[in-house]
């Protein structure tokens, strides 16, 4: 009878008839990634009803457990595609920064004015009861 075993060799075989034979890419899709993902999916499933089932509170550790899980195998797919999405990202982050800082700029500038004209209209009133206080003391005086 002859058995095969898996030691990690491409074909399962250990012994005997040496081919060699390209490495499976496990980003290629194919029948043993497709089973891999459903065996995965089905944990996570079965996981997941466990939590509903004791404890919902869980939940977020679990569902941060699976991204923790996907990112590695996703990453390097993802990472060329959200390049331009960062790139317009940052760029629009640094023209609202510029707006923000010409916005404030022109609100400080209001402000100062407006603490100017409060400061100059309590000098004139100051003035006028100064002026008021002499000519009523020079009235009493004379």
């Amino acid at each position: 009878m002859n058995t095969s075993k898996l030691d990690g060799h491409p074909l399962g075989k250990t012994g005997g008839d040496h081919h060699e034979a390209e490495p499976v890419d496990p980003t290629e899709p194919g029948d043993h990634n497709f089973d891999t993902a459903v065996a995965t999916v089905a944990t996570v499933a079965v996981v997941g009803v466990g939590v509903l089932a004791f404890e919902a509170a869980l939940l977020p550790g679990l569902a941060l457990g699976v991204v923790t899980m996907l990112v590695p195998k996703f990453l390097p797919k993802i990472g060329p595609a959200l390049s331009p999405v960062v790139k317009s990202t940052v760029r629009g982050a640094y023209k609202v920064g510029q707006k923000t800082r010409e916005m404030v700029a022109e609100a400080e500038e209001h402000v100062h004015d407006i603490v100017a004209e409060v400061n100059a209209e309590d000098e004139a009133k100051a003035v006028a009861a100064e002026t008021t206080r002499l000519r009523a003391a020079n009235a009493s005086a004379a």
